[in-house]
């Protein structure tokens, strides 16, 4: 039932009621409210705002006004609906991370993609230069213009729409029955697309695909499987896999991490984390310590997920793909208004409703133009006429009694129309001068030519497409960005062409999944002169074919294994265990690594002030690790004396001594000692009896007033084993001066007893009273200065006892 006017009740069918007002409901929404044109890409009330702004002067060289006098009067003139409404399509038009381009420049707090934006009342706006291109030419009847709710005023029915906003920005809507989801597109590719078509109207979609290959969205990030997209670019509908863009690095000494740099389209970083820690707190997620996010306006996103030692970085990141908004799927639904009709329309349909949009706009624009422009030269010839006789229209004037007798005059005189003589009868005085004559022939002039060119434009559609062209190009060069998003045909690599294989997509789904662990494979623990620390990722020690590139100059290389713990001896006579997960592994590779992927093994420990570390050593060896000191205290620890703890001492030192060496020492091999007074003592580790760790050692070389420089373990097969020795004044500086250099092989030094003296390894020159720098070890030896560049050093010879040569550049160290 319902009431008539007049106050009676009246019996209705409620089914056709609900049919009639439902049908009137989702017409208001699918047309009104929730679709694009497919023309201008835009929903009425985002062309009610551009328009609004633009009628309002708000241009990229104005001043920005408050959204809420924006809001205002769209809604007062145009948009009869809530302020909120509007108010969310201007922010989401001025945000970066929604749109490709954005087309209004949002001062204030227009929201992240975590959080809402501050009140209209907060945010001032104004239009972006891309939103010009949107509304150029629209006083130059380039559009229909339609009556506004309340028929007061007249409004566009679409924009002029230079640019390609439907596929560049996108859009996303829900209606009664249909929706529509469209996904961003690059400014430069999608004109290059309608350019192709406009020059070639039976393109075919493999052509198009050639210039667009698939969407470019606002945040970046990698788009996996294009197979969806071919999908959606000839039907209307797919889908297609969004990924985060990451890469490995070392956030700490100890720890690698995952580093987002760029999200799926419209996710958050406060997603993910939230994301993230449900998973790990119900354990769908492994390896995951902690999460930061270090995202700012300056440096853009930078999410850091911290992995735990002992997990593979590569394995994790793939979970986290399966788990979390890392990676995202977007379903594409191109479904816009044309000629006022819902439809789904592929890339071609798209771009051709675009270029037939703008053919049809340049088109009105140069009828209008060519109109107003023959208007124009209709008053310059009457005003020629009047000039050449301004006499006689000066005296036609005085002698009419009235204006409406004067123009009548001034016709029938000079056979001029009436628009020409009521224009003359408005002219000012100071146009009658001879100048002005010089003017208005040359405007007369230009006016002829600007008419033949419109003309040409109008009457050769050839000549039309090429004005529209230049026009595509002109836009495309103003506004166009580089592509931000990776096309993937696969998860492994990027696409080489515009159409992915389905041969690709099944190969890569047959991928086996990366273990979660890092495998116990053996490797190598390199310790380098300069303090940096690395292990290999196979079984090489240092290369395939045995080099060292000359700065890798290395001071301990043990054999162990990825998962393995080693063990650091420190100058106060500690060890601190050490697991290799927390040191980083050199990439295999056909060249001698570099210890410049190495951390500094300093960073890894905690040392006390003063506290050095000397050497790395394997831990749970049968053999017994010997230490010495600057003392020349000599001790060989008992093995297996290895507590479960972290950090222990491994001998007792004096107050004043440190350790200046260490190494595995069996009964046949030779503990070596070389003092500041260049002599050198070598002797069987068998005559040092192991002790405890709380032993204090036993004397090893007798210094007198001098100090132990060097200890080291020479074993039985050392190949061809040398002594370097680089002896300067101890006045000077470390560091500071080269000093001279010697190379003898160690078999030339004879072993003496322990607790003696030993034999001379330097002969000092004049000016040079102290070693600077001793090493025993294998050959061929290597030189390194405090900046990691290598020093040549001298070629061996004989004379153990001689003198050495001059080094062009102080030495750090020598491995």
């Amino acid at each position: 039932m319902a009431t008539a006017p007049d106050g009676q009740i009246v019996d209705i069918d409620v089914s056709a009621e609900m049919e009639s007002s439902f049908l009137e409901y989702a017409y208001s929404v699918i047309y009104s409210r929730a679709l694009p044109d497919a023309r201008d890409g835009l929903k009425p009330v985002q062309r009610r705002i551009v328009y609004t702004m633009g009628d309002m002067g708000l241009r990229p060289d104005r001043a920005h006004v408050k959204s809420s006098r924006v809001v205002g009067e769209v809604m007062g003139k145009y948009h009869p609906h809530g302020d909120s409404a509007i108010y969310d399509a201007l922010v989401r038009m001025a945000q970066s991370f929604s749109l490709r381009l954005p087309l209004v420049d949002g001062h204030g707090n227009f929201g992240s993609l975590d959080d809402g934006p501050a009140a209209s009342r907060y945010t001032e706006a104004r239009l972006a230069p891309g939103a010009m291109a949107m509304i150029a030419d629209l006083g130059e009847d380039v559009v229909d213009f339609v009556p506004n709710y309340d028929n007061k005023l007249q409004q566009p029915s679409v924009l002029p729409a230079a640019i390609p906003n439907l596929l560049v920005n996108g859009a996303s809507g829900i209606a009664v029955g249909m929706a529509t989801n469209m996904a961003p597109h690059n400014l430069v590719e999608v004109v290059s697309a309608a350019r192709h078509l406009l020059s070639n109207p039976q393109a075919t979609l493999d052509e198009l695909m050639r210039f667009v290959p698939g969407p470019d969205l606002p945040g970046g990030g990698r788009i996996v499987g294009l197979e969806g997209i071919k999908q959606a670019y000839e039907t209307g509908k797919g889908a297609f896999r969004t990924r985060a863009t990451t890469k490995v690095e070392k956030v700490t000494a100890r720890r690698q991490g995952i580093v987002v740099t760029e999200l799926p389209y419209l996710v958050g970083p406060e997603k993910v984390i939230e994301k993230i820690k449900d998973g790990v707190s119900n354990r769908k997620l492994e390896g995951i310590s902690a999460v930061t996010d270090l995202t700012d306006r300056h440096h853009g996103t930078r999410l850091v997920i911290e992995i735990k030692n002992g997990f593979n970085p590569d394995a994790v990141l793939e979970r986290l793909y399966k788990q979390t908004p890392l990676e995202e799927s977007f379903s594409i639904n191109n479904v816009a208004l044309v000629d006022g009709q819902p439809r789904t329309l592929g890339l071609k349909e798209m771009l051709r409703v675009w270029v037939d949009h703008r053919l049809d706009v340049v088109r009105r624009r140069s009828a209008f133009r060519l109109a107003a422009r023959k208007d124009r030269l209709h008053l310059v010839d009457g005003l020629l006429i009047a000039i050449l006789d301004i006499d006689d229209v000066i005296q036609i004037i005085r002698s009419s009694d009235d204006a409406a007798a004067a123009k009548q005059s001034l016709m029938t005189a000079f056979d001029l129309s009436e628009i020409q003589s009521d224009y003359i009868l408005e002219l000012r005085l100071r146009r009658l001068t001879r100048f002005s004559r010089l003017e208005l022939e040359n405007e007369k002039a230009q006016l002829l030519a600007e008419i033949a060119e419109l003309e040409e434009i109008l009457g050769s559609d050839r000549v039309l497409r090429d004005v529209v062209g230049r026009e595509m190009d002109a836009v495309a060069a103003e506004h166009g960005t580089p592509r931000r998003t990776i096309l993937l045909a696969e998860a492994g690599g990027p696409a080489t062409t515009g159409v992915a294989g389905a041969a690709g997509t099944a190969a890569s789904a047959r991928t086996p999944a990366l273990s979660m662990q890092i495998e116990d494979t053996p490797c190598f623990a390199l310790l380098s002169e300069t303090g940096l620390i690395a292990r290999t990722s196979d079984e090489s020690p240092i290369a395939r074919d045995g080099r060292r590139s000359a700065h890798d100059v290395l001071r301990a290389v043990i054999p162990a294994s990825a998962r393995a713990d080693i063990a650091v001896v420190s100058s106060s006579g500690r060890l601190h265990r050490l697991s290799l997960l927390d040191v980083p592994a050199l990439a295999p590779s056909a060249e001698p690594p570099s210890l410049g992927g190495g951390v500094p093994l300093a960073e890894l420990l905690q040392l006390d002030k003063g506290e050095e570390v000397v050497t790395i050593v394997p831990l749970g060896s049968e053999t017994p690790l010997a230490l010495g000191t600057a003392n020349g205290v000599v001790k060989r620890v008992t093995p297996g004396d290895e507590p479960s703890k972290d950090l222990w001492d491994v001998i007792g030192l004096k107050e004043g001594d440190r350790v200046i060496g260490a190494g595995l020492a069996g009964d046949d091999t030779e503990v070596v000692f070389v003092s500041t007074a260049a002599q050198l003592l070598h002797f069987p580790a068998s005559g040092v009896r192991p002790q405890g760790r709380a032993g204090g050692g036993i004397a090893g070389i007798n210094l007198g007033d001098a100090q132990a420089l060097f200890f080291g373990i020479v074993t039985p097969d050392a190949q061809e084993p040398v002594v370097v020795t680089i002896s300067g004044p101890s006045s000077a500086l470390p560091g500071t001066t080269p000093g001279s250099a010697k190379v003898t092989p160690f078999s030339e030094y004879p072993g003496k007893g322990r607790a003696t003296g030993g034999v001379r390894a330097h002969r000092f020159l004049k000016g040079e009273d102290t070693l600077l720098i001793a090493y025993v070890g294998a050959s061929p030896a290597r030189a390194t200065s405090g900046a990691g560049q290598a020093v040549e050093l001298p070629a061996e010879h004989g004379r153990r006892d001689g003198s050495g040569a001059p080094l062009a550049a102080p030495v750090l160290g020598i491995g």
